[in-house]
Protein backbone atom coordinates (compact mmCIF):
# COMPACT_ATOMS: atom_id res chain seq x y z
CA UNK A 1 0.00 0.00 0.00
CA UNK A 2 1.58 3.28 -1.03
CA UNK A 3 0.81 6.73 0.22
CA UNK A 4 1.18 8.80 3.32
CA UNK A 5 2.21 7.08 6.52
CA UNK A 6 1.94 8.27 10.09
CA UNK A 7 3.77 6.94 13.12
CA UNK A 8 1.32 5.72 15.72
CA UNK A 9 1.83 4.53 19.26
CA UNK A 10 -0.47 2.29 21.28
CA UNK A 11 -0.43 -0.68 23.63
CA UNK A 12 -0.88 -4.06 21.96
CA UNK A 13 -1.63 -6.92 24.32
CA UNK A 14 -0.09 -4.87 27.12
CA UNK A 15 3.12 -3.98 25.29
CA UNK A 16 3.94 -0.56 23.80
CA UNK A 17 4.03 -0.41 19.99
CA UNK A 18 5.26 2.38 17.76
CA UNK A 19 5.07 1.85 14.02
CA UNK A 20 4.43 3.62 10.74
CA UNK A 21 0.92 3.07 9.44
CA UNK A 22 -0.41 4.06 6.02
CA UNK A 23 -3.23 6.52 6.69
CA UNK A 24 -5.68 4.48 4.59
CA UNK A 25 -4.79 1.01 5.93
CA UNK A 26 -7.40 -0.79 8.00
CA UNK A 27 -6.47 -1.78 11.53
CA UNK A 28 -6.99 -5.48 10.71
CA UNK A 29 -4.48 -5.36 7.86
CA UNK A 30 -2.06 -3.33 9.99
CA UNK A 31 -2.20 -5.85 12.84
CA UNK A 32 -1.77 -8.78 10.47
CA UNK A 33 0.60 -7.53 7.78
CA UNK A 34 2.65 -4.83 9.50
CA UNK A 35 2.83 -6.25 13.02
CA UNK A 36 2.47 -9.99 12.33
CA UNK A 37 -0.46 -10.65 14.70
CA UNK A 38 -2.20 -13.02 12.30
CA UNK A 39 -4.78 -14.51 14.65
CA UNK A 40 -6.90 -11.45 13.95
CA UNK A 41 -8.71 -12.97 10.98
CA UNK A 42 -10.16 -11.11 8.04
CA UNK A 43 -13.26 -12.43 6.33
CA UNK A 44 -15.54 -9.97 4.59
CA UNK A 45 -13.62 -6.69 5.03
CA UNK A 46 -17.02 -4.97 5.36
CA UNK A 47 -17.79 -5.37 9.06
CA UNK A 48 -20.34 -8.11 8.51
CA UNK A 49 -18.57 -11.30 9.59
CA UNK A 50 -16.90 -10.12 12.83
CA UNK A 51 -13.89 -12.41 12.42
CA UNK A 52 -11.56 -9.43 12.82
CA UNK A 53 -12.96 -8.44 16.23
CA UNK A 54 -10.39 -7.07 18.67
CA UNK A 55 -10.75 -5.05 21.84
CA UNK A 56 -9.91 -1.36 21.59
CA UNK A 57 -9.90 0.26 25.01
CA UNK A 58 -11.98 -2.71 26.17
CA UNK A 59 -14.71 -2.45 23.52
CA UNK A 60 -15.23 -5.14 20.88
CA UNK A 61 -14.41 -3.49 17.54
CA UNK A 62 -14.44 -4.93 14.04
CA UNK A 63 -10.93 -3.96 13.05
CA UNK A 64 -11.68 -4.01 9.32
CA UNK A 65 -13.91 -0.97 9.89
CA UNK A 66 -11.24 1.03 11.70
CA UNK A 67 -8.19 2.70 10.25
CA UNK A 68 -4.83 1.79 11.74
CA UNK A 69 -4.13 5.45 12.55
CA UNK A 70 -7.20 5.41 14.81
CA UNK A 71 -5.34 2.99 17.08
CA UNK A 72 -2.98 5.80 18.11
CA UNK A 73 -3.13 6.24 21.89
CA UNK A 74 -5.38 3.23 22.51
CA UNK A 75 -5.00 -0.14 24.20
CA UNK A 76 -5.59 -3.00 21.75
CA UNK A 77 -6.16 -6.59 22.83
CA UNK A 78 -6.09 -9.47 20.37
CA UNK A 79 -6.88 -13.13 20.85
CA UNK A 80 -3.15 -13.90 21.10
CA UNK A 81 -3.17 -12.33 24.57
CA UNK A 82 -5.74 -14.69 26.07
CA UNK A 83 -3.78 -17.87 26.78
CA UNK A 84 -0.94 -17.83 29.28
CA UNK A 85 1.52 -20.24 27.71
CA UNK A 86 -0.22 -23.63 27.72
CA UNK A 87 -2.90 -22.39 30.13
CA UNK A 88 -6.10 -21.54 28.29
CA UNK A 89 -8.05 -18.41 29.15
CA UNK A 90 -11.44 -19.15 30.75
CA UNK A 91 -13.24 -18.24 27.51
CA UNK A 92 -11.02 -20.59 25.50
CA UNK A 93 -11.55 -23.35 28.07
CA UNK A 94 -15.33 -22.89 27.78
CA UNK A 95 -15.10 -23.19 23.98
CA UNK A 96 -13.06 -26.38 24.42
CA UNK A 97 -15.51 -27.85 26.97
CA UNK A 98 -18.48 -27.20 24.68
CA UNK A 99 -16.74 -28.20 21.44
CA UNK A 100 -17.64 -24.73 20.18
CA UNK A 101 -15.47 -24.65 17.09
CA UNK A 102 -14.79 -26.58 13.98
CA UNK A 103 -12.44 -24.94 11.49
CA UNK A 104 -11.60 -22.20 14.02
CA UNK A 105 -11.51 -19.29 11.58
CA UNK A 106 -14.29 -17.38 13.35
CA UNK A 107 -13.18 -18.36 16.86
CA UNK A 108 -10.95 -15.32 17.55
CA UNK A 109 -13.90 -13.01 16.84
CA UNK A 110 -16.23 -14.95 19.13
CA UNK A 111 -13.62 -15.12 21.90
CA UNK A 112 -12.88 -11.41 21.83
CA UNK A 113 -16.59 -10.61 21.81
CA UNK A 114 -17.13 -12.92 24.80
CA UNK A 115 -14.27 -11.29 26.73
CA UNK A 116 -15.76 -7.86 26.01
CA UNK A 117 -19.20 -9.00 27.19
CA UNK A 118 -17.73 -10.39 30.42
CA UNK A 119 -15.77 -7.20 31.05
CA UNK A 120 -18.92 -5.11 30.62
CA UNK A 121 -20.31 -6.65 33.81
CA UNK A 122 -23.79 -6.82 32.32
CA UNK A 123 -26.00 -9.78 33.14
CA UNK A 124 -27.32 -11.07 29.83
CA UNK A 125 -30.18 -13.44 29.13
CA UNK A 126 -29.67 -16.30 26.68
CA UNK A 127 -31.59 -14.29 24.07
CA UNK A 128 -29.35 -11.25 24.64
CA UNK A 129 -26.21 -13.38 24.34
CA UNK A 130 -27.57 -14.82 21.10
CA UNK A 131 -28.22 -11.28 19.81
CA UNK A 132 -24.67 -10.17 20.72
CA UNK A 133 -23.19 -13.21 18.98
CA UNK A 134 -25.06 -12.37 15.77
CA UNK A 135 -22.22 -9.95 14.96
CA UNK A 136 -19.83 -12.82 14.25
CA UNK A 137 -20.55 -15.32 11.50
CA UNK A 138 -19.67 -19.00 11.46
CA UNK A 139 -20.16 -21.27 8.47
CA UNK A 140 -19.28 -24.56 10.20
CA UNK A 141 -21.38 -24.82 13.34
CA UNK A 142 -25.03 -24.41 14.19
CA UNK A 143 -24.10 -21.76 16.79
CA UNK A 144 -25.64 -23.73 19.67
CA UNK A 145 -22.29 -24.91 21.01
CA UNK A 146 -20.87 -21.38 20.66
CA UNK A 147 -23.87 -19.96 22.52
CA UNK A 148 -23.48 -22.56 25.27
CA UNK A 149 -19.75 -21.85 25.60
CA UNK A 150 -20.23 -18.09 25.85
CA UNK A 151 -23.14 -18.51 28.26
CA UNK A 152 -21.00 -20.84 30.41
CA UNK A 153 -18.08 -18.40 30.37
CA UNK A 154 -20.26 -15.40 31.24
CA UNK A 155 -22.21 -17.12 34.01
CA UNK A 156 -19.71 -19.36 35.69
CA UNK A 157 -16.44 -17.63 34.94
CA UNK A 158 -14.52 -20.90 35.17
CA UNK A 159 -10.88 -20.63 36.07
CA UNK A 160 -8.35 -21.01 33.29
CA UNK A 161 -7.56 -24.56 32.26
CA UNK A 162 -4.30 -25.96 33.62
CA UNK A 163 -1.45 -26.56 31.15
CA UNK A 164 -1.73 -29.82 29.21
CA UNK A 165 1.11 -31.50 31.11
CA UNK A 166 -0.55 -30.74 34.49
CA UNK A 167 -4.02 -31.83 33.35
CA UNK A 168 -2.77 -35.33 32.54
CA UNK A 169 -1.38 -35.93 36.04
Amino acid sequence: MSGIERTIGFRLNGEPVSAAAPVRMHAADFLRHRLGWTDTHVGCEQGVCGMCTVLVDGAAIKSCLMLAVQLDGTAVTTVESLADGDRLHAAQAAFKRHHALQCGYCTPGFLMLAVSLKASGRTLSRAEIREELAGVLCRCTGYETILCAVEDYLEAGHAPEPPADEASR
